[in-house]
């Protein structure tokens, strides 16, 4: 393909994308309820219903959803109408499921559904889905070494508690893909490359979803629980545990 023909295309999605922006930001009031005027209540409601089983069918392997793929595979041209469906989506979940739609990447928007974690009952869960208590662990770590650890040192740990990144496990099968991959799409964890090593290194961070969903202070309670120490003992955790519960 020729330079001209990259700006060109470039260029189209620039202004594709720029068009969208328009349409949810830009829309005036009037505008809005003239574009409605063109559906009936139950053709809303329908598409109401629909953004929901859509978005419910995303949360079961946890995986985000943008807008994007809101507009171009459920909204279509029920578009101009985006932000009033999406306040009754909202609605929804939270009356019907008991669940809230969070926009975790208001530069991209993209969207979770959260169900506030409590560090008790994140462990209370381990028996029935280890999967959450395995993760638990992860961000504790992550969280008590100021919010990055290296990868080594997470191995470490699990292989502590018999959970081997290099061997097969009965529960979680390839533990480290379950680890650098699944918990990484959720975004529960970030893994990110440090720069300038040789070998080249990695360290984990919380992702979007984590600092959503997990109560900080909670969390650090249950690890002076386990220490039988008072959680203020760790002074930077606990101040940062404590103006992230204030802010939520």
């Amino acid at each position: 393909m020729s330079q001209r023909k990259k700006t060109s295309a470039s260029q189209s999605k620039s202004q594709r994308m720029n068009g969208d922006e328009m349409t949810f930001s830009q829309m005036t009031s009037s505008q809005v309820q003239r574009a409605r005027e063109n559906f009936t209540s139950v053709q809303i409601d329908r598409k109401v219903a629909e953004v929901v089983q859509f978005i419910l069918v995303k949360d079961q392997k946890k995986i985000p959803v943008r807008r994007a793929d809101i507009v171009k595979h459920v909204m279509k041209e029920y578009k101009v109408i985006y932000l009033e469906v999406m306040n009754r989506v909202r609605r929804t979940f939270e009356q019907v499921f008991g669940l809230k739609l969070e926009e975790i990447d208001t530069k991209n928007h993209i969207y979770i559904l959260i169900n506030k974690l409590e560090a008790g009952e994140a462990l209370g869960m381990c028996p029935g889905n280890p999967k959450t208590g395995l993760l638990f662990v992860i961000l504790s770590i992550i969280f008590m070494k100021g919010g990055v650890a290296k990868e080594n040192l997470v191995w470490n740990t699990l292989k502590k508690l018999r959970v081997d990144p290099g061997e097969k496990h009965d529960d979680f099968n390839d533990v480290k893909k379950l680890v650098t991959d699944e918990f990484v799409r959720q975004k529960y964890l970030e893994y990110v490359r440090i720069p300038h090593t040789e070998p080249v290194e990695f360290e984990f961070r919380w992702g979007l979803r984590a600092d959503v969903e997990l109560s900080k202070l909670k969390l650090l309670e249950f690890v002076a629980e386990l220490h039988d120490q008072d959680p203020q003992s760790w002074t930077q955790q606990f101040r940062e545990a404590s103006a992230s519960e204030t802010r939520t």
